[in-house]
């Protein structure tokens, strides 16, 4: 209960640490730990990856893109095209629009959390990984497999970190290969 608390906390911690600035922010990013955030948005880093073009998609059917432009900070657990397969075309037009937002704030948490971030609370939060909530006010439980971040949904979904993450002006994409959601 105690780790439950202390990782709903992180978000604030990491917002705390981010207004401080200073040279050991300028420090990271060009030597394999947390990347140097960019002027860009969460919508924008989406629009740009290659391998998120189906969550883009999804983005806009859901009407979401504005707010993943706006202030943030927010990070966004984004599956990639494979993790998606076929659900992009079936989550198109305005009919689908709030199946497109629940499954976007889903994978949405508030923080700008990066794999550092993670990792670290990993470390602190010992066997039974950590929490944290999401936009949909659904829990997400983080854990290790190996040298692996794995994230499981409370229904059981789960997905692994995977290819780079992409810090931003108002948050960070960590792409994932799963839904965090079971298909209903």
């Amino acid at each position: 209960m105690n780790t439950q608390r202390l990782w709903a906390l992180a978000p604030l911690m990491a917002l705390s640490l981010a207004a401080c600035g200073g040279e050991a922010d300028k420090a990271q990013g060009g030597d394999g730990a947390t990347p140097a955030p960019s002027s860009r948005t969460l919508a924008a880093a989406i629009g740009d990856a290659g391998d998120l073009d189906t969550l883009e998609g999804v983005v806009k059917n859901a009407g979401l893109s504005e707010v993943l432009d706006g202030k943030g900070p927010y990070t966004v657990f984004a599956p990639v095209n494979a993790a998606l397969g076929t659900a992009g075309s079936e989550l198109a037009g305005e009919a689908m629009k709030a199946q497109c937002q629940a499954l976007l704030s889903a994978h949405i948490v508030p923080g700008a959390l990066t794999r550092a971030d993670i990792e670290a609370a990993l470390a602190r939060g010992g066997a039974d990984g950590v929490q944290m909530r999401t936009m949909s006010d659904g829990l997400l439980t983080f854990s290790k497999d190996g040298d692996v971040v794995v994230v499981t949904a409370a229904d059981g979904a789960t997905a692994r970190l995977t290819g780079a993450e992409t810090v931003v002006s108002n948050g960070v994409v960590q792409p994932v290969d799963g839904v965090l959601v079971k298909a209903g």
